[in-house]
């Protein structure tokens, strides 16, 4: 009865998402199921564990709140200002339009790969993304597609030296570097690249064959300013804001590396700082969106004149993905209470499979089960690590595979990270899922076994 009701609840949160079922509704009811079959206590099964547990739903939201806000903020400003459409059109004149995708996919991973959250190059990425799609006339399934590869698959898991919390939560506890199994990271990180790339390109060709066009959803709003016959702000003008955010994130990472232990002793208040950025890692990057967002105001006359509505309006735009996001998150948050998941877990570690194809399961069911890559691999580094571990795994393969294993069936339908990008861009399951799930799931999985394959030949 307990596995069938753990089984069962995310097999059901699966379908309900991919019918359209409001996500919030179907998290709480598969919330309940798993609660119910598996004899766990009402009250604190809604109150505690998917609430305000360390995997709770609102747990989730308090701490990401700021976040969130203040990416939606940002990117109201940038496409209300027509800056976002600036850089896009400079973009196009440069590459061309059949680039989009292109330019999607590598401004997402250079964004991510420098330390920016993947919710924030989501919100950051969307306003320019939308002219670059309007130009290219490019389904917009097909940017959400473009989205994921460049913000969440290589540049998250595989690429060496990523500050990513899945490249960290490893480093903490196994005890290597950022750039542990770096060899078996870049390999794992151009096939996923190459692959999606390939994907994407097909997918963009074959729509055009079969009539496919753009078409812009209700709340995207799409600067036509030539239409009135005005122009765009000078894309080096609407780039300013951009630069700022991203430089407030990655700089005082980059200093601290340069910095040797006598120079930080002699940084006094500066160091203090440094210190306070680095190790924040949701209140500073919502401080650098806050900046670029108060810059923008200051540039673009156009939002300037009526700022406070234009950030009432991207804080409303936070609130749904915001909890859409948290609701799955504490389904998670249930699933791992239960016995059957405790048991689980015992049952991947004793098995008869070779060490790496044990490790590489029971991360991506882990995984797939919380619908989270950080969630899953916190856990399996928390319970089973230490076993793999004793089975002569060596600790930097351990941590690249096992990073770059959470990074793929975690983006089942449930996977909190895809609803927001589904409800940030207003795009249901039924129209993304099916390029967004090539690209995330897949691909990365494919290119998991390949660099399994490898090392276990190699190693």
């Amino acid at each position: 009865m307990e596995y069938a009701g753990l089984v069962g609840s995310v097999v059901l949160l699966i379908w309900l998402a991919l019918r359209g079922v409001d996500i919030v509704f179907a998290a709480l009811l598969c919330s309940l199921l798993v609660i119910v079959t598996n004899g766990l206590p009402l009250a604190a099964g809604l109150t505690e564990y998917f609430s305000f547990g360390p995997l709770g739903a609102f747990t989730f939201a308090g701490k990401f709140f700021l976040l969130f806000a203040s990416g939606a903020i940002f990117g109201r400003i940038m496409g209300e200002s027509h800056a976002a459409a600036g850089i896009a059109m400079a973009l196009v004149r440069k590459l061309g339009n059949e680039r989009a995708l292109w330019i999607t996919t590598l401004a997402c991973a250079l964004l991510t790969y420098g330390g920016v959250v993947v919710f924030v190059v989501i919100f950051a990425m969307y306003p320019l993304g939308l002219k670059l799609l309007e130009q290219a006339d490019i389904p917009k399934r097909l940017f959400c597609a473009a989205l994921a590869l460049g913000a969440g698959t290589f540049t998250l898991t595989a690429l060496p030296g990523t500050p990513s919390i899945h490249n960290v939560i490893s480093s903490v506890a196994l005890g290597t570097d950022l750039f542990a199994g770096g060899w078996l990271g870049v390999i794992g990180g151009l096939l996923m690249f190459a692959g999606g790339i390939w994907y994407l390109e097909r997918q963009r060709k074959l729509a055009r064959a079969n009539g496919e066009h753009f078409v812009a959803g209700p709340n995207d709003h799409i600067s036509n300013i030539e239409e009135e016959g005005g122009s765009y702000p000078h894309w080096v003008l609407s780039c300013l804001p951009l630069a700022l955010v991203l430089g407030t994130i990655i700089i005082p990472r980059l200093i601290k590396m340069g910095l040797d232990e006598n120079s930080m002793a002699a940084a006094g208040t500066a160091m203090d700082l440094l210190r306070f950025a680095n190790s924040q890692p949701i209140v500073w990057p919502s401080i650098a969106l806050l900046s670029g967002s108060a810059l923008a105001l200051m540039l673009f006359p156009a939002v300037r004149i009526h700022a406070l509505q234009v950030l009432g309006k991207g804080t409303n735009d936070s609130i749904m993905p915001l909890i859409n996001t948290a609701a799955v998150i504490g389904f998670g948050g249930v699933v791992t209470r239960t016995a059957g998941f405790e048991q689980f877990t015992g049952f991947m570690v004793e098995s008869s499979l070779p060490p790496l194809l044990s490790m590489f399961t029971s991360v991506s069911l882990v995984s797939a089960i919380t619908g989270s890559a950080s969630g899953g691999l916190q856990i399996f580094m928390q319970t089973m690590a230490p076993a793999y571990l004793e089975m002569g795994i060596r600790p930097e393969v351990l941590h690249r595979i096992a990073t770059m294993a959470s990074g793929g069936f975690d983006s089942l339908p449930h996977c909190g990270a895809v609803v927001a990008m589904l409800t940030i861009t207003g795009l249901t399951h039924k129209e993304a899922y099916r390029d967004v799930g090539m690209i995330t799931v897949v691909i990365p999985v494919i290119s998991t076994l390949a660099v399994m394959a490898i090392a276990a030949v190699v190693l």
